[in-house]
């Protein structure tokens, strides 16, 4: 029992780095059916998780809130606007020499695609407890399709890649950088009019740190390729 639960507690304990996988591309473009399909799987369960929050009724994650406000502003829908607030993170991409990948496009879209249809699917929970659950787990959901998406090696999307990047070139927390862009964020879509709340509060604290735990996760149960940071193209 004592060596289930140091097995259980090194596996939830948050990656200082984002591991390689068996999985992992050689090159944001080596594409293979298997591969391909383990990213759209993680876009999926990124989209759906992204979805599950808005659904709370408690408060939008920060690029929610973004684009929402970006939304409300042009009248457009929500999915549209990620995919443009996508096109605009892109832009941010240039100082850093980050170069996208199939994978950074295949974000952009899948991920717009899934939000809009699981919100078109599922309902507002009935409580207040049920709402709150229902974040907890889409944090968790949010935090597992990153960490295998991330590692397909395929580009990152534009707002992980962004993560990324800053990874790459500080070598701080995957935690840290990620609540510090969301945080950043927040204030930029709240400005606009997007909505926020204690789910607001709970995605920013939680996210970065549910990524980090899943990439831990994925680096243990994925085969080691022996490197042990995912480095983007330049």
């Amino acid at each position: 029992m004592k060596q289930f639960l140091q097995i259980f507690q090194n596996a939830l304990r948050p990656s200082r780095n984002i591991p390689r996988t068996s999985w992992t591309a050689s090159h944001p473009w080596d594409l293979s059916f298997s591969r391909v399909l383990i990213l759209y799987f993680g876009l999926f369960l990124l989209g759906v998780g992204g979805a599950i929050v808005v659904q709370s009724g408690l408060g939008n994650a920060p690029w929610t809130v973004f684009a929402q406000g970006i939304s409300l502003r042009t009248g457009i829908s929500l999915g549209w606007a990620f995919f443009i607030v996508s096109c605009l993170v892109l832009l941010i991409w240039i100082p850093l020499k980050l170069k996208p990948g199939f994978g950074t496009f295949s974000n952009a879209l899948i991920f717009a695609i899934t939000l809009q249809s699981t919100l078109n699917l599922i309902t507002p929970p009935s409580s207040f407890a049920v709402a709150l659950g229902a974040v907890f787990f889409g944090i968790i959901l949010v935090g597992a399709g990153t960490a295998i998406y991330v590692t397909c090696g395929l580009g990152g999307g534009p707002r992980d890649g962004l993560m990324i990047g800053i990874v790459q070139n500080t070598k701080w927390r995957v935690a840290y950088i990620r609540s510090g862009i969301e945080g950043s964020v927040l204030v930029m879509g709240f400005l606009l009019g997007g909505q926020v709340g204690i789910g607001t509060v709970l995605t920013v604290f939680l996210a970065g740190w549910s990524v980090a735990i899943w990439f831990n996760i994925v680096g243990r149960v994925a085969p080691d390729s022996g490197k042990e940071f995912l480095q983007p193209e330049f």
